[in-house]
């Protein structure tokens, strides 16, 4: 028979207040993305920035569907349900494996950000495990998951605001250091960059900002834990808001420092040796790490809803299952270690469907809006035909560019 403290643990996530929300929904697209908007806007050239502005906007109007879809049905309460109500049980299927891979390969990322940054910070670092030697970046992806494994027990998604609270501080730092850098350290602006880069280079800019503002798997489960949903409309607003000033912000002071020289990680970018660019490194570090719980919380629960019947509360099955799932990240980082790549296809294919074409597909099923021909319809039209595009030609150029360097 289980404890009272383990039945406490594994209690049902409890109703969280609107500034709890917001944190969760600042600290889902806030994060990772801050490292390679540079890279991305880079990758485009300044005309990019139209494009910066549009994926902003359609992805906030593309949230607003999905709050619709669940106000259909008070049942519903995932990203999954919504394609259940729409087109039952191979919408859910189909959801569930593009969201679901989704937030996985985020997670992924995750861990080989940590890793590249820690393997800049200390080169010459290596482990010997089970008699053979592990250097580089794989130790540090293999540190990094056994110290964001504990994240992963929490149950209770206003108690991971306190956690996300500091993923948000840490963008904010990130984006001063830079700019502290640029102004004070000699580095300058002098980067001027281009107008308009190559057709290839665009496509990955595009993939990359998709990415940027990709929260949706998360949304419908912040939604459904809020206590006053009457605020989320607003929540949303300002969380999009507020992204998209920091993640300009810090792409075009990157661009202007460094020029067509980024790579795919601006703290890998900044001067060696150097007590500003280890602070700023280190400040990554602390993005995915108060980030990697929540992103994976919907993948979790759908899990959990799986394996544990529901008048069951089996503690240590839920922690196996969540400790299992970690280790497969882990994994999957140590074998696909390509940052940037594996993003940029993160974006393409997983993220356009995600928050393109699944949101206006379900409300247009849901609310029967293909019966009323106007504006909105052709608006929604539109976003699904960006989306089919950008899922196309992206993944193509995102997949051709990981075989090349594997």
């Amino acid at each position: 028979m289980e404890s009272a403290s383990q039945n406490q643990q594994w209690q049902q996530p409890t109703q969280t207040t609107s500034t709890r929300t917001l944190f969760n929904g600042l600290n889902t697209l806030t994060g990772i993305g801050m490292v390679s908007i540079s890279y991305a806007l880079s990758q485009g050239g300044w005309i990019s920035l139209v494009m910066f502005l549009v994926i902003a906007s359609i992805c906030f109007y593309t949230a607003l569907l999905l709050q619709q879809c669940m106000d259909a049905n008070p049942t519903i309460k995932t990203y999954p349900d919504i394609g259940a109500h729409a087109f039952g049980r191979k919408g859910r299927v189909v959801i569930s494996i593009f969201i679901y891979l989704e937030l996985f390969l985020i997670a992924v990322e995750f861990l080989i950000l940590e890793g590249d940054n820690l393997h800049n910070l200390f080169p010459n670092v290596c482990l010997r495990i089970f008699g053979r030697m592990i250097g580089g970046k794989k130790v540090f992806i293999m540190m990094t998951a056994l110290m964001v494994l504990p994240t992963t027990w929490l149950n209770d998604l206003s108690l991971l605001a306190y956690v996300s609270a500091s993923g948000i501080s840490a963008s904010v730092i990130l984006l001063g250091i830079v700019l502290w850098i640029g102004v004070f350290e000699g580095v300058g602006f002098s980067g001027n960059g281009v107008l308009c880069n190559n057709y290839t280079g665009m496509l990955t800019t595009v993939s990359v900002y998709t990415f940027c503002f990709s929260g949706h798997p998360v949304f419908p489960t912040l939604y459904s834990s809020m206590r006053n949903k009457d605020q989320f409309r607003k929540v949303l607003l300002i969380c999009f808001s507020l992204s998209a000033v920091s993640y300009g912000s810090m792409a075009v002071i990157g661009y202007l420092m460094y020029g067509e020289n980024l790579v795919s990680q601006i703290t890998l970018n900044l001067p060696r040796r150097n007590i500003s660019s280890e602070v700023a490194i280190y400040i990554t570090l602390i993005i995915p790490i108060a980030k990697y719980a929540i992103i994976l919380s919907p993948i979790i629960a759908a899990l959990e809803k799986t394996a544990i019947p529901q008048d069951k509360n089996m503690g240590l099955i839920r922690l196996a299952i969540r400790t299992s799932l970690v280790v497969c990240t882990c994994i999957v980082a140590l074998v696909v270690p390509f940052f940037g790549y594996v993003m940029a296809f993160i974006g393409a294919l997983l993220c356009s469907c995600a928050s393109f074409l699944f949101p206006c597909i379900c409300y247009v099923k849901i609310h029967k809006a293909y019966r009323r021909f106007g504006v909105e319809l052709i608006f929604i039209a539109a976003i699904v035909l960006l989306g089919v595009f950008v899922a196309v030609t992206g993944t193509f150029t995102s997949v051709r560019d990981i075989v090349k360097h594997a």
